[in-house]
């Protein structure tokens, strides 16, 4: 949830940037779903989650 509080404060900010802010929050979302996906790929044996949520 905190994420998602900083991300809408990120696009507050960068709004007035125009076509800059939509390039920068689109290589922010592709890090985080690469990270989101290494992370069921890399997760332990047990199976457990790799995330607190």
């Amino acid at each position: 949830m905190a994420l998602v509080l900083l991300l809408l404060l990120l696009i507050l900010i960068l709004g007035g940037v125009g076509i800059a802010a939509a390039k920068l929050l689109l290589w922010i979302a592709l890090i985080l779903l690469v990270v989101w996906i290494v992370g069921f790929v890399a997760r332990g044996a047990e199976g457990a989650r790799w995330y607190r949520w």
